[in-house]
């Protein structure tokens, strides 16, 4: 197994795949290049020497530039190199389209909603409104945990602060991620639990929901019952009546809806995970499934490479604006657009944005940009699709499944155990992170570093996630993890 990768042919920039020790000799392209210390598993080291304000190059693309001049072999890192990003810029579309190629299609074994929708899991879900219910919820949960079967395969709450007290976009935000979750189809049934007073009441969130089925979704006002708790659990156990006549049975894969997200990343990640991911999607859209990618404080300095694979230019104008209403938003904040990466990242080897963001997006494979989405938008366009939502992991998460994604992909090198309200597959960009926490990842893209092809990878991650559509558990609901987060961007009352 090489020790170093360079990613690249452009690039003047190699990664240390394990500590390379000071003084080796490495043959990088033909070139003999001496380190000129130690350099730490997934930082970098440069090709050549470089004076100050060079252009450092990885992926192909500039990350950012020296701050001082650098010689051949040395480390480079944040102690030497600076994002080049500026605030809002102007974009050109130049498209770069490629091929669409369809494959044979795969049948995955879920769940036919009586509304055409298709979900993978068959759950109960107690969505509290407010977040004054939330322990009401939680204790409703508890008591008809004896529910969970075979064929019901969880009775979960999904507890969160907002409902009330909220103003313009939050209050609006809040609305359309409750009501998309609630006609989520991997939720069999659904209780609505209210308190009664809050702004976000039931008879407001109906207005949200469209048709409603009366036999998957009932509702609950606390404040109207004499005893919500007893009620509540009455009405669970009548729900799971219906949810338990659900079987699975073989669906097109072309049915699923997959989100793409990434946390805790490292040098790494952008080697690994984030392209193994990439292969995976563009499997699936192959067969006309559908993957939506977001975070997009994480596409700064990377977005031109997806305005350019837009499939025409209305969404290319859509994603220029994706990208300057999030750099507005921090703007508006008097926050800085480029206050990232995170400390993690920075210890695992990513130095600028610009290095991040290159890395996160080869979760989008190669295939071309078919719809972007506002938050709280649902996917309505088979293929890849752009959603606008913050860097945070669980805001990220859950802003996917309440776009529709029945499983979320979860790449990272640092490791992490949250869920979120569909399965949260984690994929470990290092076959370390794999080994040691071993209780939180359902995947291991680390072997990438080791050797295995990447279209190897990609196609073992599809098979996977067909496994986890067909009923097989993720870590994350081994333990038992049920999370939801709903972005804020307001004042609170």
């Amino acid at each position: 197994m090489a020790n170093f990768i360079k990613i690249n042919e452009n690039d003047n920039v190699a990664v240390a795949l394990e500590v390379i020790p000071e003084n080796t000799t490495l043959d990088v392209s033909g070139t003999a290049v001496t380190t000129t210390m130690e350099i730490p598993a997934g930082h970098k080291f440069a090709l050549t020497d470089m004076a100050e304000a060079t252009p450092v190059i990885k992926y192909g693309f500039r990350i950012g530039n020296t701050t001082a001049a650098v010689k051949k072999g040395e480390w480079i890192h944040t102690h030497n190199l600076k994002t080049g990003l500026g605030d809002l810029l102007d974009y050109t579309y130049e498209p770069k389209l490629a091929d669409e190629k369809f494959t044979e299609d795969v049948t995955f074994m879920g769940y036919n909603r009586k509304n055409g929708r298709v979900g993978v899991r068959n759950e109960i879900w107690i969505m509290p409104t407010v977040g004054c219910v939330n322990n009401v919820a939680s204790k409703i949960a508890e008591l008809t945990q004896d529910l969970v079967c075979e064929n019901i395969e969880a009775v979960c709450a999904f507890p969160h602060p907002y409902g009330c007290s909220q103003m313009g976009d939050d209050q609006e935000h809040t609305r359309q991620i409750l009501a998309n979750l609630i006609n989520h189809p991997n939720a069999g049934g659904v209780l609505v639990l209210g308190l009664g007073c809050e702004n976000s009441n039931i008879d407001v969130l109906k207005g949200y929901m469209g048709e409603i089925d009366t036999d998957r979704v009932k509702f609950l006002v606390a404040q109207e019952s004499d005893d919500e708790i007893a009620d509540g659990v009455g009405i669970v156990r009548e729900l799971a009546k219906y949810v338990s006549q659900f079987k699975r049975e073989p669906v097109s894969v072309s049915k699923l809806v997959i989100g793409m997200k990434c946390g805790g990343s490292d040098g790494f990640s952008g080697i690994t995970a984030n392209p193994t991911v990439g292969r995976f999607s563009d499997i699936l859209i192959s067969k006309k499934g559908t993957t939506i990618l977001t975070e997009v404080p994480e596409m700064f300095g990377a977005e031109t490479i997806l305005m350019n694979r837009c499939a025409n230019e209305e969404l290319f104008r859509k994603t220029v604006d994706l990208i300057n209403d999030f750099k507005n938003y921090f703007k508006s904040h008097n926050q800085t657009i480029y206050e990232n990466p995170s400390p993690g990242n920075k210890k695992g080897g990513i130095s600028t944005l610009e290095d991040k963001s290159l890395g996160c997006t080869q979760k989008s494979g190669s295939a071309v940009v078919k719809g972007v989405l506002a938050y709280g938008e649902t996917v309505s366009t088979p293929g890849l699709n752009l959603l606008s939502a913050p860097g945070n992991d669980l805001v990220a998460a859950t802003a996917l499944a309440a776009s529709g994604a029945h499983i979320v992909l979860f790449t990272t090198g640092r490791g992490t155990p949250f869920a979120c309200p569909v399965p949260t597959m984690k994929i470990s960009s290092n076959s370390r992170l794999a080994g040691k926490k071993n209780n939180w990842i359902d995947f291991n893209a680390g072997v990438v570093a080791e050797g295995e092809d990447l279209d190897v990878a990609g196609q073992r991650l599809f098979d996977e996630v067909v496994a986890v559509a067909s009923g097989k558990e993720v870590k994350s609901e081994q333990a038992g993890f049920h999370d939801m987060a709903i972005f804020k961007q307001g004042v609170t009352l």
